[in-house]
């Protein structure tokens, strides 16, 4: 029987980035994990196969290039043991290059399918290790738990209690590059603090913690709108909506989100922007997790 492995969105509540360091950006970020993303499945093959399928699998590059099989592969050579042959199918429902970790998020799916698929002896710090290795958010969407993320994504503390967050994924279906965004930042010579800000043991509801992000930031928004700017678009019309408690960018762009008081306010918007842009991408989601694994 084919196991399955769910992959969520990853969400940024707020991203603090430092100056660069040894070619690396030190970050400070409080991840939050959608109940929307990927799937990753096994099925029988005579050889370490990849099957792409879903709305997005055509934006994906070069299948030697994906993050699943370079995941695969990885802990293959961890370990240190032959394995049966084996085929991989993702099902790409998440935007390519949309600020949602989903390469990341497909990559520490597949490690964790496989580890249980052939009874790996590779515990979880080796396997976050594999995963961190993959991309500066791949320690986090290994677990798809909340947390805050620092070094360059793979320090990992516990996050604040998060109350059930209603939201809305919006992105305009315009590609970002992650390298161009941190080009454009560099160059405007104004890096954040990436000290871990203070905050409540936990939130008491989405209003309580709207409020707190409010004073903190995403500092790659302004240059992943400069980039592209339909993501401008996206959050100017996300913040001037009644639902949205607070409309923000995701990573590198260019998927904004709003937090909203309820499903109800989420619905609302959802169906509202759908109806106003149809050529976007609009999903109501739940923030929060880990979330299960398909049944």
């Amino acid at each position: 029987m084919a196991r399955v492995a769910f992959a969520p969105a990853k969400v940024n509540l707020y991203l603090h980035v430092g100056a660069p360091a040894d070619g690396y950006h030190p970050i400070c970020s409080l991840m939050a994990f959608a109940d929307v993303g990927d799937a990753v499945s096994t099925f029988d093959a005579e050889a370490l196969t990849l099957a792409v399928g879903g709305p997005f699998a055509r934006d994906l590059g070069a299948d030697g290039d994906n993050l699943v099989l370079r995941a695969a592969k990885a802990l293959i050579a961890e370990g240190r043991r032959p394995l049966p042959p084996v085929g991989i199918s993702l099902d790409k429902r998440l935007p390519v290059a949309s600020g949602l970790g989903g390469g990341s998020s497909d990559a520490g799916a597949t490690l964790r399918l496989l580890r249980e698929t052939f009874g790996l002896a590779v515990d979880n710090a080796r396997l976050e290790a594999l995963a961190a290795a993959l991309g500066s958010d791949g320690a986090a969407c290994l677990w798809g738990a909340p947390a805050i993320a620092q070094g360059r994504g793979e320090r990992l503390s516990a996050a604040p209690g998060l109350p059930a967050l209603d939201a809305v994924l919006v992105n305009p279906r315009v590609p970002v590059s992650t390298a161009e965004v941190y080009r454009r930042y560099d160059a405007s010579g104004r890096f954040g603090d990436v000290t871990p800000p203070a905050a409540p043991d936990a939130f008491e509801d989405a209003t309580e913690l709207a409020a707190w992000l409010a004073g903190l930031r995403n500092d790659l928004e302004a240059p992943a709108i400069a980039t592209a700017p339909a993501v401008g678009a996206v959050l100017e019309t996300l913040a001037n909506e009644p639902e949205a408690l607070l409309a923000r960018v995701s990573g590198s762009g260019g998927t904004c989100f709003a937090l909203c008081a309820s499903d109800i306010e989420a619905e609302s918007l959802a169906e509202r922007l759908e109806a106003m842009s149809p050529s976007w991408w609009v999903q109501r989601c739940r923030l929060g997790g880990p979330w299960p694994d398909p049944a």
